[in-house]
């Protein structure tokens, strides 16, 4: 199965996991809505909406830039409309965008809690809601959630508690519109990675720890596992919560040397899949949430 002129709408494409995705679907000739908030370029934050529609282009897909808040129901509205207005529907929901603070309950201020739970757990539920009419006509349709299998050992929630409940809200819409979209044949699934990933929101979190980035993949071994997902049955492919590694073992990949970051250094357990540390080593939270 192919993914030439499947409409993907995917939040937070304008850079790391979001656009590697993106990139490996434009291959195939798909057509894909970058919804995300950049739109000028940042030192610390590279990449906008407008560079990632470029980088589409280029891979072979069509593209279309959209300035979206998650946060904001009107916004979110508003870009699957323009979704369905310029490539005539949706076929694909790739719930990308994320807000992370790795902090205990009493260093967590209220307002980066409410932050988290907007930008993860709610903009899930919401971005679904709203994209359900079209997922409902599309030939195979599904829904893919950026968030880790649910594990209720209290290690995981300890460390960084707001921060787990956000991802986890994610994990559950999984659980539980798999089994109320069964009937529709919409396959909802969460991808999480085996190892920490390379990514410019996760540098900035844990500021000049360089060895955690040579000990980490590429984005590209979420997107291989995601265009997996995105390329079977949807009916028959719902509910679960897959690890980008176990996917691509599952096809026959044997070695996964070639996503590594430094191909000397063996990349980490992703702290949601490893032993969960009693600290992470974070700066000081930035003002505005990384998509």
């Amino acid at each position: 199965m192919s993914l030439k002129n499947k409409v993907l709408f995917i939040t937070g494409a304008s850079r790391g996991i979001g656009l590697a995705i993106a990139l490996k679907a434009a291959k195939d000739g798909a057509k894909i809505a970058v919804a995300a908030k950049t739109v000028t370029a940042h030192e610390k934050l590279p990449g906008t909406i407008h560079s990632a529609v470029d980088e589409i282009k280029a891979a072979g897909g069509e593209a279309v830039a959209i300035q979206c808040d998650v946060r904001d129901e009107e916004q979110i509205k508003a870009a699957i409309a323009k979704t369905v207005e310029t490539f005539g529907g949706i076929d694909i929901i790739v719930n990308n965008a994320g807000a992370i603070q790795l902090t205990d309950t009493e260093n967590t201020d209220m307002k980066r809690f409410d932050l988290m739970q907007s930008v993860n757990a709610r903009a899930v539920y919401m971005t679904v809601k709203h994209a359900l009419p079209h997922l409902k006509v599309s030939a195979n349709p599904h829904i893919l959630n950026l968030s880790p299998p649910l594990n209720l050992d209290a290690d995981w929630f300890a460390p960084h508690l707001a921060y787990t409940l956000s991802k986890y809200g994610m994990s559950m819409c999984t659980l539980g519109m798999a089994r109320e979209f069964r009937s529709h044949g919409i396959g909802v699934n969460s991808l999480w990675p085996e190892t920490a990933i390379d990514t410019s929101a996760i540098r900035n979190i844990l500021g000049d720890v360089k060895e955690s980035f040579a000990a980490a993949r590429t984005p590209d071994i979420v997107a291989d596992a995601a265009y997996w997902i995105f390329t079977q049955p949807s009916k028959n492919c719902t509910g679960n919560f897959f690890i980008d590694s176990v996917v691509l073992k599952g096809t026959g990949v044997k070695d996964l040397s070639k996503y590594n970051v430094h191909p000397k250094v063996a990349p980490l357990p992703d702290f949601f899949l490893g032993k969960p540390p009693k600290q992470m080593p974070v700066k000081k939270p930035a003002k505005k949430p990384a998509e």
